[in-house]
């Protein structure tokens, strides 16, 4: 299957579908001599896991994380590392009666007109379960960019109208919203809890931040680092939307407003998010992006069946009303492999980093 391969150097490959015996991912070109176990694995794993509270499904799967090769007494190798999580909790039968049927708001539909076959048990491939091997290999990255001074992390920033106004990032992991805003997260935990039990969902925004990103990184034109972010983003499950520094906001600026002056002490906002001409200016990058509401709800909808007859459908089975919790691993992850690999090409071509 073309499209499951993401990165040059620092290069992933990701395996398996939500129902069948595991999911996983080949990382290639990590640095030799990294510390690595299955525990730094196993921490990100824990943040993404299901189950975790009412807020996100209730598909108790424990994820425990197998390396398989590419590890020797605690450190990489520098050949390729193989990590393995076993499904051990999936429950096809809450999909046999939808079968023939395609989810609005699924890739049920694509899937099939494409390759004229499709999983139908909790979406196969197309379901966000994919996206444990994109956690697992951003924890390698993470670990190898921790040594360049770099730090990763992710909050969410609204949930349906509510906005986050306060920034405590200690209170990011303390909270099942995973928001920096203490005042915040009752009301969005409300709005979550009210559209699950009316078999709804929400959507969300999260912001992705990477501090002590090196000067220099990304490459012109098409390779520029916001360009890969983006790209990077936009892969994951239920992503909508975009944007760096001011993003939108700058379509009512003026270029006296929105431009970033430059000192000897260094720049004096970051309207531009951490990007010039796509290349890092060694201030945080600062992204946003925006998530969908859970394609799987519980609300009778409108659909077709594989022969184009009229039809209504309810999913059931075990879905997270909100996606953006779970979510926010996933991002820090995805960002970490594209600075992970732009600081491996830029070492390459220039011997910097």
């Amino acid at each position: 299957m073309s499209g499951s391969v993401f990165g040059e150097i620092f290069r992933i490959s990701t395996f398996g579908e939500s129902h069948g015996s595991g999911v996983g991912v080949v990382i290639d070109g990590c640095p030799a001599g990294i510390e690595l176990d299955e525990s730094v694995i196993q921490y990100e794993l824990e943040r993404r896991r299901p189950g975790q509270s009412e807020l996100s499904t209730p598909r108790d799967e424990e994820d425990r994380a197998e390396i398989l090769s590419g590890v020797f007494e605690g450190r990489t190798t520098g050949t390729p590392i193989a990590v393995l999580v076993r499904n051990k909790n999936h429950k096809s039968g809450d999909y046999g009666a939808i079968k023939n049927l395609f989810r609005p708001g699924h890739a049920d539909y694509t899937y099939y007109k494409k390759y004229g076959i499709r999983d139908y048990r909790g979406g196969g491939r197309a379901s966000a379960r994919e996206t444990i091997g994109r956690v697992a290999s951003g924890a390698v990255a993470k670990r190898f960019l921790a040594g360049l001074g770099v730090d990763i992390f992710a909050h969410v920033i609204q949930v349906g109208d509510v906005k986050a106004d306060n920034f405590d990032r200690s209170y990011i992991e303390q909270n099942p919203v995973r928001t920096a805003d203490e005042k915040a997260f009752p009301l969005m935990e409300r709005l979550i809890m009210d559209a699950k039990k009316e078999g709804d969902s929400v959507g969300a925004v999260i912001e992705m931040r990477a501090a002590g990103v090196p000067a220099g990184l990304g490459e012109p034109v098409f390779d520029r680092m916001n360009a890969r972010l983006a790209y990077a983003v936009m892969s994951m499950p239920a992503v909508k939307g975009v944007e760096f520094g001011a993003g939108f906001a700058a379509a009512s600026m003026k270029g006296s407003a929105m431009n970033d002056e430059i000192t000897p002490g260094g720049f004096l906002s970051n309207n531009s998010g951490g990007t010039l001409g796509g290349i890092t200016t060694g201030q945080d990058i600062v992204m946003r992006f925006v998530i969908k509401p859970t394609s799987s709800i519980l609300v009778p909808k409108k659909t077709v069946n594989i022969k184009g007859e009229p039809a209504e459908i309810v999913t059931k089975g075990r879905h997270d009303p909100c996606l953006a919790p779970r979510a926010v691993p996933v991002a820090e992850a995805m960002a970490a492999l594209v600075i992970a690999d732009m600081a491996l090409i830029h070492r390459a071509r220039s011997g910097g980093c």
